[in-house]
């Protein structure tokens, strides 16, 4: 096996032949300290050779004090990457600029097989000082075993550690915030007559309102809605957040929101391939913002007096209208959503306290009372 270890002036180093440069390498410091006593140069030697064992060696990990192999794997992973949605890759490069990278460059003597459970807790720890929220946390902590798991593909460390677990971040299940049909209407019929189709497209097809911008005239034909767009960090894309495809067909009750959609482009003379289109909008083909979806949905609440995200007020609503008013299943309310797994419609099915009490009293029976002797309380 390679390597020897040697003092010299009262420092030791171990001699290790570079096989990738064609040199002799001299190394005198051991996780960022210098080397001074020959059982320390030993162990370098033995963690170096393991290395080389593990298929994981790396001579840049070892030659110079500090150095750290982290931030140059970071780049490199973060430069090859490919198939991300603008918003994902957003997030990422948030993630590696404001919190991941800051955290190594500090720690700069952490090399990728240093960071174990100890590491991932104390950046948490910081994660946490900086006032993010559990949620927060969760997708920079996922960031981080994403890259980890890349280092462990390219065998740069012999196996991805293990993570905080979950109940380390605080994350609770927030019930679904939804509103009963009738309220739910009091909202769209405050919306201006013109905006109106693009909103009960979200009410009757339970799609996210990212996929209503991105819809094209072309999506839909013979009566169902191919849904396979959707609008990323404001970039319109050809796949869905979930990567899939999803055939919806036209609910009955919205098709006349298609002739008040169709009339209103005639009347502005609006040529655009989108579906849904805004003609004051001021982007190529007219089509809908995010953010004039939001200003009019929350200026239709406010005269109505609810407060709901439109996102939690269109889908989720009539999600939750389907299960706790009109009585489906999990499983019937699974394939109107296309959701791959039915946990994901359950939260859909937390009744309000005046349905269990309806459910309740169903089944109560109504016993005779015992019969009390005189005197008794």
């Amino acid at each position: 096996m390679s390597g020897k270890v040697y003092c010299h002036n009262g420092s030791w180093y171990v001699n290790w032949w570079d096989k990738v440069h064609k040199k002799t390498r001299k190394i005198y410091h051991y996780k960022g300290e210098k080397i001074y006593s020959k059982k320390t140069a030993e162990k370098l030697l033995s963690v170096m050779q393991s290395d080389v064992e593990n298929g994981t060696f790396y001579i840049e990990k070892y030659v110079s004090k500090g150095f750290s192999d982290v931030i140059p794997f970071i780049d490199d992973w973060f430069s090859n990457l490919s198939g991300l949605s603008p918003a994902t890759e957003k997030g990422y490069r948030s993630y590696l600029k404001n919190h991941i990278k800051p955290f190594f460059k500090k720690h700069s003597q952490i090399s990728l097989p240093d960071i174990q459970i100890d590491i991932l807790r104390k950046f948490k720890k910081e994660l946490h000082n900086k006032g993010l929220s559990p949620k927060m946390q969760s997708n920079i902590m996922f960031c981080l075993h994403t890259i980890l798991d890349a280092a462990w593909i390219a065998r740069r460390i012999p196996a991805i550690p293990p993570f905080p677990k979950k109940k380390e971040y605080g994350l609770t299940q927030q019930p679904i915030k939804w509103l009963p049909e009738d309220r739910q209407l009091a909202v769209l019929n405050q919306i201006p007559y013109d905006h109106q189709p693009i909103f009960y497209f979200l009410k009757y097809h339970l799609r996210r309102p990212a996929e209503a911008l991105a819809l094209h005239k072309e999506d839909f034909s013979d009566n169902v809605f191919t849904i396979h767009r959707s609008i990323s960090a404001r970039v319109l894309t050809d796949k869905t957040k979930t990567g899939e495809i999803h055939s919806i067909p036209c609910h009955p009750d919205f098709k006349p929101f298609i002739d008040i959609e169709l009339d209103k482009q005639k009347r502005h003379r609006i040529i655009s391939p989108f579906f849904f289109v805004n003609p004051s909008g001021r982007t190529p083909g007219k089509g809908y913002k995010a953010e004039t979806l939001n200003r009019l949905w929350n200026k239709a609440c406010k005269q109505v007096g609810e407060n709901i995200r439109l996102y939690a007020g269109t889908k989720h609503s009539s999600c939750s209208q389907y299960i706790n008013e009109y009585g489906l299943s999990e499983s019937d309310l699974q394939v109107i959503t296309d959701h791959s797994r039915l946990e994901s419609v359950r939260n859909y099915a937390k009744t309000e306290v005046s349905k269990k009490l309806k459910l309740m009293s169903k089944n109560v029976r109504y016993l005779k009372q015992p019969k009390t002797k005189k005197g008794d309380l």
